[in-house]
């Protein structure tokens, strides 16, 4: 063979390797995620504000997201869960601003940048993101603003008017065929996009992980469970159609998120277009912990917790495919907002969840992943109150909770040393 020709034919066989999905894009193999050719499990981070702190805008600080990103791949932590923007109008009671969607298909293009910065960023620094296209919560629009834009009326706020208007009114999403069609227009536009700064299509970005849904999606009641199912197989569809090469998820609570019933969880994410699974795990939320009992009853939440990852383990393994815990909070001692306070209970129960996906992960099981709620990082001191106000820095509790309750910060150094026990782990 003409030497020419051979080396040509080395140098296709090469590239082609290395263009390959497998060796360029997070997959999954059976229950492992593969990276970089080898099996990836990881400990991660939320970080929801994380594309307006990259933006050069309102709320844009770089040079805090440049430290916190540097922090937390020194850490070990190289996949943070991210919200794509928020939707509707600024100046609402417990919801953050900048706004990304102002009215339907109207973009703030300063925030997009700030999306695409954070991509390139999350790529210099071999790190990856989950994107989360929407939200059933109020706190950046979600379910509501959709409903607002169809002409349902003013959304219910739940700090304000209470659980129930507000779950009865969300409870109409998963019907109303414009609101969909108008996610589905969100979803189509980001999905698509072409970063302004690489030029490359997000469909062609490695430092994605996956794309996301919605954060906790709801059925919000028993009558909306079928509508709920087809809308999520139905947008799972929509994003596969648009990029195949990333994994999408659900954003799934697990059984909480599916009105207490697993078979509806189960037949969800037994479709072909959802890649892995999801839970989010709360023990002072779903009542396990009492604000005066937050470190004695961590042996009890450290029960329950893992009596609820095993029911999702079990799908998972029986569906052959990953599983990550990719939300789990604890608050800190005496329930105290102040990042003086201290947070013995809270780093017990992070060992816990740790070791357990540790150990899953050792032993082939299904759970392999995980993300702490949420990562405070370098904010500065909330001005106001509880909730937060526009103006207030950014940390991992989102407008409608306590400011500081959940958050990881970097002054946080005995839950920061847990983490950095698990890091990113090959097996």
């Amino acid at each position: 063979m003409n030497r020419y020709i051979w080396f040509l034919l080395l140098v296709c066989n090469i590239g082609c390797t290395i263009l390959s999905k497998e060796s360029r894009f997070a997959h999954t193999e059976g229950t492992r995620f593969i990276v970089n050719g080898e099996p990836y499990s990881f400990m991660g981070a939320n970080m929801w504000y994380a594309a307006i702190l990259a933006s050069e805008g309102e709320g844009g600080d770089t040079l805090r997201l440049f430290k916190e990103l540097d922090l937390l791949k020194g850490l070990g932590v190289d996949n943070i869960r991210v919200l794509v923007g928020a939707e509707g109008e600024a100046g609402v009671h417990s919801k953050i601003e900048p706004v990304l969607q102002k009215t339907p298909g109207v973009y703030n293009d300063t925030l997009l940048r700030g999306l695409d910065k954070l991509m390139v960023e999350l790529g210099k620094r071999e790190m990856m993101a989950v994107l989360y296209l929407g939200n059933s919560w109020e706190w950046s629009g979600g379910y509501s603003q959709y409903l607002m834009w169809s002409g349902e009326g003013r959304a219910p706020i739940p700090n304000i008017d209470g659980w129930h208007p507000f779950r009865d009114y969300v409870a109409g999403f998963v019907a109303c065929d414009s609101c969909k069609a108008m996610f589905s227009d969100h979803v189509k536009f980001i999905v698509s996009r072409v970063n302004s700064i690489t030029g490359r299509p997000y469909s062609e970005d490695a430092a994605l992980f996956s794309w996301q849904i919605a954060n906790e999606p709801r059925a919000f009641s028993d009558e909306g469970k079928e509508a709920f199912y087809n809308w999520l197989t139905d947008v799972a569809a929509l994003i596969k159609s648009i990029d195949k090469n990333h994994m999408v998820s659900t954003g799934s609570e697990g059984l909480y998120g599916c009105e207490v019933d697993i078979d509806l969880y189960k037949r969800i994410h037994s479709d072909e277009n959802i890649d892995y699974l999801n839970m989010h795990i709360w023990p002072y939320n779903w009542g396990w912990a009492s604000k005066d009992s937050i470190e004695e009853k961590l042996a009890n939440s450290i029960t329950e917790t893992e009596t609820y990852m095993k029911i999702h383990i079990e799908i998972a393994e029986n569906l052959r495919k990953p599983l990550v815990l990719e939300e789990f909070g604890y608050p800190r001692d005496g329930f105290s907002f102040s990042r003086n306070s201290t947070v013995r209970a809270r780093d017990a129960y992070y060992k816990f969840v740790i070791d357990r996906i540790k150990k899953s992960s050792s032993e082939g099981g299904a759970l392999v992943g995980g993300n702490f709620w949420g990562w405070g990082g370098f904010a500065g001191s909330v001005t106001g109150s509880y909730n937060w106000k526009k103006g207030d820095p950014y940390t991992g509790d989102p407008a409608q909770e306590p400011q500081g309750l959940y958050s990881v910060f970097v002054s946080d150094s005995s839950t920061l040393q847990v983490i950095r026990q698990f890091g990113h782990t090959s097996f």
